[in-house]
């Protein structure tokens, strides 16, 4: 019987609670509000702490089999996790092309903020991950996006340039330079580099981070209550019960593979999240049809949540149990 006690203290977390303040804050239709600029410079933030702290404990650690086994593990997910959802939304709803493929996609990448948030819980029941988790973080945010493209198929992937502005936002955006280039900071440096900016990507982090869930709160629950109704009953099952498909098999595939607990929690947890950051801004230009009261609006009004709520802990709990 999994013991949830220690995992459902995550709920008290500061950071969470402050995204429940924002959640009930756009519920009680307060003016409340971070600038665009502000949430977009807290984003990039979280992300060079989180690439760079991971930088620095690869180093330590040492990019050894543990790190390959679970980058490839990562890699496979992503890349395969989009062709399933696919498949289960043929069956289940009815949506135009580009839509279902943008929904496969988000299903299929990962949320930065998830894993902050499962990094967090991780340290407070007292389990450590490796730092190149961090790697596997950035490395899972892209395949799932081109398997989509691909499956897509549309008129504008065929025009090269098109394709190329596609394949440039996927490989080059923001997210992905600051995950993958902080890391490799962080790995140059390693110890010496971390002491100087304990401060920066220490303390101030925890407080960044509550401050940009307080936003994520807000934005959830206005895309809720704006783009609720185009959510049909298939939809939001299918947004909390397919991270529990994809979570199920990262752990199964993980204890085939003998990772530690620790990374096989934080692949778990990564495998049961879904972008609402990276897929948009690729299916803004690869799929500009594609509806983003659907495909943003359950990633990050239900899925989330669900994560935060339960999600997390539930991921946690397992892997634990079945680890000893």
């Amino acid at each position: 019987m999994l013991d949830l006690s220690a995992s459902l203290s995550l709920l008290t977390s500061p950071a969470i609670l402050f995204f429940f303040i924002g959640a009930l804050a756009a519920l009680a239709r307060s003016d409340l509000a971070v600038p665009e600029p502000v949430a977009k410079a807290l984003s990039l933030y979280l992300m060079l702490c989180i690439g760079f702290k991971g930088g620095v404990e690869a180093r330590a650690a040492g990019l050894d089999g543990d790190f390959l086994t679970a980058a490839a593990l990562g890699l496979g997910l992503s890349a395969t996790m989009p062709l399933l959802a696919i498949l289960v939304l043929r069956r289940m709803i009815r949506l135009d092309r580009p839509t279902l493929c943008a929904l496969a996609a988000t299903y299929g990448s990962v949320s930065v903020v998830t894993f902050a948030a499962g990094q967090q819980h991780l340290a407070a029941i007292g389990l450590t991950a490796g730092g190149y988790m961090a790697a596997v973080l950035a490395l899972m945010e892209t395949p799932a996006i081109l398997t989509a493209l691909i499956v897509l198929n549309g008129a504008g992937w065929r025009e090269p340039g098109r394709r190329r502005a596609i394949l440039r936002e996927v490989f080059v955006g923001a997210a992905t330079v600051m995950l993958l280039g902080s890391f490799i900071v962080g790995l140059i440096s390693g110890q010496e580099g971390l002491s100087r900016l304990d401060v920066f990507v220490g303390p101030l982090f925890h407080g960044a981070l509550c401050f940009f869930l307080l936003d994520i709160g807000l934005t959830a629950a206005r895309r809720l209550m704006e783009g609720g109704r185009k959510l049909s009953p298939g939809i939001i099952g299918f947004a909390v019960v397919f991270p529990l498909v994809s979570a199920a098999l990262a752990l199964g595939l993980s204890r085939l593979a003998g990772l530690e607990v620790g990374d096989a929690a934080l692949l778990t947890i990564l495998a049961g999240s879904a972008s609402y950051i990276a897929v948009p801004a690729a299916m803004r230009l690869a799929a500009p049809e594609a509806d983003p009261g659907v495909f943003v609006t359950a990633a990050l009004a239900i899925t989330f949540p669900f994560n935060l709520i339960a999600g997390i802990a539930l991921y946690t709990a397992a892997t634990t149990w079945i680890w000893t």
